[in-house]
Formats: C-alpha cells, structure tokens, sequence
C-alpha cells in the first residue's frame, strides 16, 4: 500500500516539473508565432499593393492632385519627375484643367518645399501658373490627401483625379476612404527609377504606419511623419 502511495507521489511530481514554466521555451514558441504573423502580414500587404486596380478614369474631373515624393536640391527626384510627368499627360489629354501639388519639406539639402518644385517643373513645361494650387505642409500621404480635401472645399472642387505611382495607389486609397473623399480617381504612373524591392520594402512599412495611424488618429495621435521616420 505504501509502495504504491510513493509511486503515485513520484508520478505526480513528475507531472509537475513537466508542467514547470521553462522561459526559453517560451520566448522560442513566442518568437516562431510573430514571425509566422509578421510573414503573413507582409504577404496580405504585398497583395493589396500589387492587386489594387483603380477603375478607368471618366472623360473629365475638376482637378489632378499629385502626390508629392522628394525633391533633391530644389529639383524633383526621378521618382517624383515620374508622377509630374503622368499627370501632365493627363492634363494636356483634358482629363482636369486645375492641379494640385502637396508636399512640404524634404531637410535633404532643399530650400523649398515639394509643392514650390513641383510648381516649378510644370511651369517650365507650359502649365499656367493659375492652373496649379500648392500645398507645401504636407509631411506625408495622409498629410497630401487631408490638406488637399481643405484645397478642394475652399476651391469648390468636386471632382479629382489621384495621380501617384502603381506600389503608392492602394495605400492613397485606403487614405482617402478614411478621409471621406467622395468617390476620387486614380492613376498610376509606372515606377522604373526605383527597384521594385525598395519601393516593396518601404512601402510595407509605410502601410503599416498607416494602419497604426488609422488607429491611433481615434485618439488624436498618431506616430511621427513618414519623412521623420525615412519613409
């Protein structure tokens, strides 16, 4: 009987150091499920990227609002000469007559802020001065499409055109919904002056901000500006 009391106790002991809690099984488990998480995020991120498909565009709208990117020494960088250069296509077509520029400054060795350089690249390819209107606070998209929405109200502009690049359009995208714009357009330029795995790489971060920002704004904060953090 005795016996038989001593090996149960043995048993149950053993069940009790196998219950034991061993940190660095813990922290391992921890680390393979937020991996596991975090290549599941990025992968639904790179599909909203690569998947969005704006809806073709309509004969006319009241505005193009180009998003800004980066200027270098007061000049705008190939990746944002890319987005000058489709909406001016655009515009010469007859898709909009009014442009809006955002983009503040960029701390890289420029002097004026993106909206001025932007401004500045179109006049010396023919477009009016009264045709363009100029944000140059913006520090970020949601910066861009915010003080853009303050341009179209005080304009009375109704009706815009979205111009960025093919990797930027979704994240604008979610933007401007959360916005409330009101049934926007948009039209992508082709990326070729940045690595498809650069422009992956930011963009995944930059779409993550978002999401934090979107819910952090609820709060009336949100994390620093895009620019701030090098995206």
């Amino acid at each position: 009987m005795r016996t038989g009391m001593q090996a149960k106790a043995r048993v149950k002991a053993k069940r009790r150091k196998k219950k034991r809690f061993r940190p660095f099984a813990f922290a391992f488990r921890t680390a393979i499920v937020l991996g596991l998480a975090g290549v599941g995020w990025i992968g639904y991120l790179l599909w909203t990227i690569y998947a969005f498909q704006p809806a073709p565009l309509k004969d006319k709208y009241d505005a193009g609002i180009v998003l800004g990117a980066a200027l270098w020494r007061n000049e705008p960088t190939a990746v944002l000469r890319e987005r000058l250069d489709h909406a001016l296509k655009l515009y010469k077509q007859g898709k909009f007559d009014t442009f809006i520029l955002t983009g503040g400054y960029d701390y890289n060795g420029s002097t004026i802020p993106e909206a001025e350089g932007m401004r500045d690249y179109l006049l010396a390819r023919g477009v009016p001065q009264d045709r363009m209107l100029l944000d140059p606070e913006a520090q970020s998209t949601y910066d861009n499409l915010l003080n853009s929405k303050a341009i179209m109200k005080r304009e009375g502009i109704a009706s815009v055109v979205i111009i960025t690049h093919e990797f930027h359009t979704a994240r604008a995208a979610d933007i401007a919904r959360y916005l409330n714009y009101d049934r926007p357009a948009f039209s992508m330029a082709e990326s070729r002056a940045r690595p498809v795995r650069e422009q992956s790489r930011r963009e995944v971060m930059a779409f993550t901000k978002w999401k934090l920002d979107s819910l952090l704004l609820r709060f009336g904060t949100r994390l620093p500006d895009n620019k701030e953090m090098g995206l």
